[in-house]
């Protein structure tokens, strides 16, 4: 069966109102795609009843599978389980390896059950159960006027090892989908307008079998190739993917789906370099980005967070003079930032960066959103004034991505 479609239900007012981000049904997203499903909606319902059965009724007329996360606990307003109860005409009996296994947990950390904790192992009668390796909420699987419904639990992890060990594989077991493969390249240094005005013949020569996505981030473009497969004819997105990157190579950042970070990590890898941060205003932000990566410990050295300027003169040994002559925030104190811990840290590159983020603290020659970037070996050193026009958390991403792309053209030209 080809083109087979989805829709992603996330359930609970806390997703609405905003105190939990929903990222499951990105990673459910994500893992459908691979398999060459297409996730046809994402919709977010709160605890409400009436709300969650229309969407219901509406989503299994337009979508092969429905996919529920949320409101499966033992609580009150976890009216998920009843509701499909009464949805899919069952009656509610305890699941014994469900049960069993709420048990083992709670003894493994020796806490008493409770009424509402052997509630957990209660599922319909009409359900296939799907066991929950790493929690106590079992999911169902329910089918009915040939589509298919899935319910999990709102936590990510326990809702990712169900759909890894038993919904991916049942899907693929079910449907021959078409593949879909996708293709990204990252740019850095040109605005989305401007980019789409540079490629617009390429955009026009695209066959139909191929999308192109323009995805902007905080002083970044990232553009998606799309390409759904049809049975019996090749695949040609790899031929239209490099002659996007022929058009525009001197701004590509990685023409992998990876964080830029990734991306400067594997450069780093590739060269077998080291590297130091010297941030002021980033407050060791793009140290962090750097240490969130498995294996950082080969390339990653340290970092000096010299948020105040005693840290800068008396850790980072920047002179005093040239803060009172130029400021904290000028081309000649990230040039000392950068050279000084490039010697303390004794590594092969080094990225220094200070600036003002906001949202206040700015002045009429160095309003907020000023922010100056080095990046240096031991023979160069690199600069860029950048001003931002975000709020204080989107201009510290836009800040690590430019200190991560002169990184890059530094690492480049020295080849």
């Amino acid at each position: 069966m080809n083109h087979i479609s989805a829709t992603v239900i996330t359930i609970g007012d806390e997703l609405l109102i905003g105190q939990v981000v929903d990222t499951n049904s990105a990673w459910i997203g994500q893992a459908l795609n691979s398999i060459g499903i297409w996730v046809k909606r994402r919709i977010a319902v709160g605890d409400k009843w009436d709300d969650i059965w229309n969407t219901l009724e509406e989503e299994q007329r337009v979508a092969d599978i429905i996919i529920i996360t949320g409101g499966l606990g033992p609580t009150a307003d976890d009216i998920t389980k009843p509701l499909l109860n009464k949805y899919f005409n069952g009656e509610l009996i305890i699941d014994e390896a469900a049960l069993q296994n709420v048990q083992q947990i709670f003894a493994r950390y020796n806490r008493p059950m409770i009424q509402s904790n052997y509630k957990q192992a209660e599922v319909p009668n009409t359900c296939k159960v799907i066991q929950n390796a790493r929690g106590t909420a079992p999911g169902m699987h329910f089918e009915q006027k040939g589509k298919i419904f899935f319910s999990l639990p709102g936590v990510p992890y326990e809702m990712q090892g169900m759909m890894e060990a038993y919904i991916l594989p049942e899907l693929k077991k079910r449907f021959v989908a078409t593949p879909i493969r996708h293709r990204t390249v990252t740019t850095c240094g040109l605005g989305e307008s401007f980019l789409a005005e540079k490629i617009k013949d390429f955009e026009t020569s695209l066959p139909t079998s191929i999308k192109l996505a323009y995805l902007p981030g905080a002083n970044i473009v990232r553009l998606r190739l799309t390409e759904q497969l049809e049975i019996n004819r090749d695949s040609v997105i790899d031929e239209y993917f490099n002659q996007l990157q022929e058009l525009i190579p001197e701004i590509i950042i990685t023409n992998e789906d990876i964080s830029i970070p990734e991306a400067i990590a594997q450069l780093l890898l590739r060269k077998n370099k080291t590297i130091a941060t010297a941030e002021s205003c980033t407050g060791g932000y793009i140290a962090h980005l750097l240490t969130a990566i498995p294996g950082a410990s080969r390339y990653f050295y340290g970092s000096i967070v010299s948020y105040d300027n005693s840290v800068k003169e008396n850790v980072l040994n920047v002179k005093e003079e040239t803060i009172k002559t130029y400021g904290a925030v000028s081309e000649e104190t990230v040039i000392e930032m950068a050279k000084n811990v490039l010697e303390i840290i004794n590594v092969d590159y080094a990225i220094a960066v200070s600036g003002i983020l906001g949202p206040d603290g700015g002045s009429p020659d160095k309003p907020v959103g000023t922010v100056w970037i080095a990046v240096a070996n031991k023979t160069i050193t690199k600069t860029q004034k950048l001003s931002f026009r975000y709020n204080r958390e989107k201009n510290m991403e836009a800040t690590a991505n430019n200190a991560f792309n002169l990184l890059r053209l530094l690492i480049k030209e020295v080849g």
